[in-house]
């Protein structure tokens, strides 16, 4: 799976969120200022090449919709992240945020609670 660059991503956070819209659709969900409407549909056409997006045709008009679910772009987006930045070191990352944002003992301790409260694979 490729990695989305920062317009690829937020044109995808739409469509996860609406699940399918026409261009018109996705400009409406983005914030000010609001790209041009060819910005958009080149992206969106950029995302089809990249498999992360499908569409239905209405003529010349196309309904867009994600090909791949939010999740499975998460784990992967992370796990590059992770691997990049943390020498596939899950406690680095942890420590690394725990020290940046300031995390006290009580929210660390919360974390791990969260954590053995997952379901086992």
């Amino acid at each position: 799976m490729k990695e989305l660059t920062k317009a690829e991503e937020q044109i995808m956070q739409v469509l996860w969120e609406i699940k399918k819209g026409f261009v018109k659709d996705i400009i409406e969900q983005l914030p000010a200022p609001k790209p041009a409407y060819n910005t958009v549909s080149t992206i969106v056409r950029i995302l089809q090449d990249k498999k992360f997006v499908g569409h239905e045709a209405f003529g010349k008009s196309h309904c867009y919709f994600p090909v791949v679910d939010k999740e499975t772009y998460t784990r992967k987006f992370l796990r590059h992240f992770i691997g990049s930045y943390f020498n596939n070191s899950f406690p680095q990352m942890v420590s690394f945020f725990a020290k940046e944002e300031n995390i006290d003992l009580k929210e660390l301790e919360e974390i791990l609670q969260f954590i053995k409260n997952l379901p086992k694979k």
